[in-house]
């Protein structure tokens, strides 16, 4: 085999791993338009008390899935403290993982819960998720730990507890 051959295959296998990679905990953070959360600045949520778009300009890579923020600062918090600012659930809708389902969320149907940032998927499901917080809360962390590395197309049952 050729020098080139070589290098020309190893690139091959390199990026297949790479993309197998991403595939991978793309399954276990909600992405959109190739960002976490849709490119919405988590940490805006704590520090401006709402969604915020997040920039090209400032961007980490947090369990191989790229995290968008509005500025500097926002994105220097988060690679400091990471497990603080990144929503539950991978970002994915609290009230579907607490019935067994991974499904995508919306920015503005958000609430901070003991210092953590949950996700919803429309303002619907954020006011059914308002009126039993702690419930919802109970049941999705349970049922995270079993859809958490799970397609959201392979699940396919309700989880009542």
């Amino acid at each position: 085999m050729s020098l080139f051959k070589s290098v020309s295959a190893s690139i091959v296998l390199a990026a297949g791993l790479m993309s197998g990679a991403a595939m991978a905990d793309e399954v276990t953070t909600f992405v959109k338009d190739h960002a976490a959360i849709g490119g919405t600045d988590p940490v805006a949520y704590f520090t401006q008390g709402k969604p915020v778009k997040g920039s090209d300009e400032f961007t980490v890579v947090y369990d191989d899935v790229t995290w968008k923020f509005s500025s500097a600062e926002n994105r220097d918090m988060f690679k400091a403290d990471p497990a603080k600012y990144a929503p539950q659930y991978g970002g994915f809708c609290a009230f579907g993982a607490s019935k067994g389902f991974k499904v995508p969320v919306v920015p503005d149907a958000w609430k901070i819960v003991d210092g953590k940032l949950y996700l919803n998927n429309s303002k619907a499901v954020q006011q059914r998720f308002e009126a039993d917080t702690q419930g919802i809360i109970h049941d999705a962390t349970l049922n995270w730990e079993i859809i958490k590395d799970k397609k959201p197309e392979d699940l396919k049952e309700p989880m009542i507890r």
